[in-house]
Order: structure tokens, then sequence, then C-alpha cells
């Protein structure tokens, strides 16, 4: 998607952004970009999509400069999802949002000196020296306004009352799928509020693609989610290939379509093994791993991976499938269609299960929507939201496969749509395999790869959502601003809403049925 942005300025942009949600029916906001542009200032690029016939459009804005301040209304009246959207740039860019209930630092510590995605951020060794002592906690938060003279104001909110009792999961609960820390407010054992810390492992993977050249920042998709590493790779070489007009062969398209769904099975196997031990099932996590094992096995032996793939290039793939993969995948879809059944025999449908899953987390349609909660948790409350479907890439257009969505709204119907989606990849995957045409795996590029100047977004359905990439190149070897739109970030922003009213046992099966990873979301 070339990118054409709806010019607004900082006086109608409130009203511009609510007559696309309100009136034209942009009602799901799919990410916010944060940018240095220049000369011309500090400002954001908004993706839109009307969930009604998927139409994209993009918005830009240039944020107003008070003093040293840079400000922009905020969002969060439409999208609930620009919580933490805007937080993020906030973090990064130092754009303060009026308006926002929240505006602290989302990922960087509170300590934290300068914005990092400014073209003027020192990057001196001397200034990132990384710090030794505790991060300083602070229970309050501030929101920005400007008063009738047009000077920024500052009010400073308390999060807890006096009487709140906050609990920290993580972040280093085992449940809590990686470093991932979660403030709790309790009253007894329900919640009242969800505040998420992320960052823990922030490795500013955006940052440094503005310092690599384009085949060098390929290996860093790999190391985010690691579980869909096929398609963060994928979305990264998509936009490249896009903004570039590179054409590929259908021996490529067949080949990245077949990988991203055995990437997809695979995941969704940890998912389902994952799910049953975080509930303390520990024979279904058996049944899963041990299928996964035949999964990466034929992976392996064409990308000589079995985490971090590596296998995507501009242009094509690193090495042709090895000569056994046909016969081998064909192998692996005949065993592991029936072995599905077992997963909801011994943990699926088992009356615990059910008690434990059922009516936990719910969110329905529209909260789903309005908080961009994307891939199988959204599906789950009917929203027909898969990538692959509604921007087709590849060959997904060309096979017969099924959305899967359901309508219980809750973390049941999200392992379920894991469980029937694994059919579904099957399903594709045996369209395929067969009718590999023949052809090169490889078009050849110049040595020195250049994106001509524009701005792209190109992205693909990943194991729990859909992950994104946005592209600003000058025509350099070097993209100017690369960003990422994780599939778990959202997702998080959404638990507060899942679990307001819910007990604290509750937050592990939420946590474990929306399906995030930690490294997607820090990046």
């Amino acid at each position: 998607m070339k990118l054409n942005n709806i010019e607004l300025t900082f006086d109608n942009f409130s009203v511009e952004m609510g007559k696309l949600k309100n009136e034209k029916h942009f009602d799901y906001l799919v990410t916010i970009i944060g940018e240095d542009f220049g000369e011309e200032g500090l400002g954001c690029i908004y993706i839109l999509e009307n969930t009604d016939n998927h139409e994209r459009i993009s918005t830009r804005c240039i944020a107003r400069q008070t003093g040293d301040d840079y400000v922009l209304p905020t969002t969060i009246g439409l999208w609930n999802a620009a919580d933490l959207l805007e937080r993020e740039v906030f973090d990064f860019l130092g754009i303060k949002f009026l308006g926002h209930p929240d505006m602290r630092r989302l990922f960087l510590r509170t300590d934290f000196k300068g914005y990092p995605l400014r073209k003027d951020y020192d990057m001196s060794p001397e200034n990132n020296m990384f710090p030794r002592t505790d991060e300083p906690e602070n229970d309050g938060t501030v929101e920005y306004n400007l008063d009738k003279h047009g000077k920024l104001q500052a009010t400073y909110k308390r999060r807890f009352g006096e009487d709140d009792y906050v609990v920290n999961i993580g972040p280093n609960h085992p449940s809590t799928h990686g470093v991932l820390r979660l403030q709790t407010v309790l009253d007894g054992e329900q919640i009242k509020r969800v505040y998420p810390h992320l960052g823990y492992i922030h490795r500013g993977i955006e940052k440094m693609c503005e310092n690599l050249t384009y085949p060098q920042s390929l290996a860093l998709t790999d190391r985010l989610n690691y579980l869909s590493a096929m398609m963060h790779r994928h979305a990264l070489v998509g936009v490249i290939e896009e903004g570039m007009g590179i054409e590929l062969n259908d021996r490529i398209k067949y080949i990245r379509t077949i990988m991203d769904e055995l990437q997809r099975i695979d995941s969704h196997l940890l998912y389902c093994g994952c799910t049953a031990q975080d509930l303390g099932a520990l024979t279904a996590f058996l049944y899963c791993m041990r299928d996964r094992e035949h999964v990466l096995n034929v992976m392996e032996e064409t990308t000589g991976g079995r985490l971090i793939q590596n296998y995507y290039r501009i242009g094509g793939l690193q090495d042709d499938i090895d000569a056994n993969f046909v016969e081998n995948t064909k192998t692996l879809c005949k065993y592991l269609r029936p072995l599905i059944q077992e997963y909801l025999d011994v943990f699926g449908d088992n009356v615990i299960t059910h008690n434990r899953l059922e009516g936990i987390g719910s969110m329905n349609y529209e909260d789903c929507v309005n908080y961009a909660v994307t891939g199988p948790a959204g599906r789950a409350a009917g929203w027909h939201n898969d990538t692959r479907k509604n921007h087709p890439y590849d060959m997904y257009d060309k096979v017969n496969w099924n959305e899967i969505t359901m309508n219980g709204c809750d973390s049941m119907d999200r392992y379920y749509i894991h469980i029937k989606e694994m059919y579904e990849s099957l399903d594709i995957i045996e369209q395929l395999i067969d009718n590999i045409p023949e052809g090169d795996f490889y078009i050849k590029q110049k040595p020195i790869i250049k994106v001509p100047e524009g701005q792209w977004y190109f992205s693909v359905e990943g194991a729990s959502g859909e992950f994104g990439v946005y592209l600003d190149s000058r025509g350099e070897k070097s993209p100017y601003r690369v960003k990422l739109r994780p599939m778990g970030l959202t997702l998080t922003g959404a638990l507060d809403k899942m679990l307001q009213g819910q007990k604290i046992a509750d937050l592990v099966t939420t946590g474990a049925a929306i399906d995030f990873v930690i490294p997607d979301i820090d990046r």
C-alpha cells in the first residue's frame, strides 16, 4: 500500500478525524506512526480501515510546537487503541497528546533522557550508558492540555486510591509469556484495573534499521515474535519489494505461502500447549510439543533453522526448497490432521477447561474493532479481520480456505479458533504443495539496494494478528524511518477492558488465550 496521506492541520485535526470515524466508518485504527519529518517538524501518520469494505487510508498531521514541546490532539475518544499507540509516540519522539489521560513513557525507563527516534538524538555511547540504579517508581500520571493562551499545562493525576491493593503480575511470572509486568489493582480477588508496563526487552529495532542497509535489517524481524518469524520477515521484504516494484514469480509465492502456514501451525501448536500448561494441564502441552517438532523438522531441512528462520530475502528466498521438502510436507499434513482432535480430547473439551475459559476475558465485536484486537482474539467476536482475506498477498486469493470466526467473544472461542485454523492451514498447504511451479527461487537484485522515495505500508496475517511494516524511504541505501506494527501491543492494551470485574486467576487465562509474545511487543 503506497501511502497518499490526507494532510490535516493541528486546528482541523480533531474534526476531520471524527468525520472519518463517524461519517465514513473508518472504525479500525491500524497504527499510529510517529516520525521526525526533518524541516517540517515532528508529526504522526494514522492508517485507518473501513471494516465494511476494508478500504484503507492514511492521514498526516504535523505537531504544533509550543516552546520546546510538540503537541497533537489525542484520538483516544475515537479509538481506544490510541491509548498505547500515542504513549509509544510520546516515549520515542516526545509528542504530547492533548487530553490523553495517561501520558507516561511506555517502553523506556521513567528517568530516560531524550527521545531516541528524533533525528537529532545523541547516539554516542557516553549518552546511552545502561543505568545501574533501580527505575524510579511513580504512582501518578500526567494529562496535558493547552490553556486559553495556548500554553501547555500539565495536570498530575494519581492512578491508585489510598485503599487500592496493587499486585504486580510479572515481569518474571511464567504465565506472562515473557518479561511483561501487569500492575493489577484488586478489590479482593476481583480486578479493578490493569496497567501494562512494557519495554523490558526493548532493543531499539526501529532505530537500528535507520543505520542498516535494507538486507542487513532483515535479520531483526526474526527476533521479534520468533513463532511468527516467517511472517514478520515476509512483511519487511514485502514492503521493500513493493517500494522497489519487484515482481516475484509464482514459485517464490508458492513457497512463501507454504512456509507461512507451516509457521502458523508451529505457533498454534505451541499456543494450544501453553494454554493448557498455564491452566495446569501438562499432558496437552507434551502432545503439542511432540507434534511441533515434526513441523520444525520439515522447515529446518530447507531453512536450516528451528526458531530463527532467516529464509526470505529481498527478491525471493535464501535458497531453494530441500529435495525432500514436498514429500516430507505431505507426510506431515497426513500425520497432523487426525492428531488435532487429540488436543481437544485431552484438554479442549474437558469440563474444567470449559469452566476456566468460557465467559472469561470477554470482548464484544465493537470493542474488538475499537481496541484493534486483531487475529484469532478478534475473530472470536465475529470480526472478519484476517489480512490474508481482506488484503491478500502471494497465493492466498488463489486457494480455497475459510476464515474462521465465532461469536462467543471469550477465551474459549479464541482457543477453538486456533484449533480450527490449523485445519485451514493444512488445507492451504495441501492445495499448493503438489503444484509448486518451476522457476528461480530468487530474482537477482543490485549489490546495493535502494528504495525510491516514498512511503509504503505492507501487512501480513501473523499467528496472533496483523503484523505490518511502514517504510519511509528517501532514496538511500538505508530507510529514513521503519515502523513495525506489532501484533501484541493492542492486544495488551485491551487487557484492562477484558479483565475488569474478573477474578485474578482469569488474568492468566485471558493472557494465554489472546496469544501475545513479548519480543513482538517490545521490539
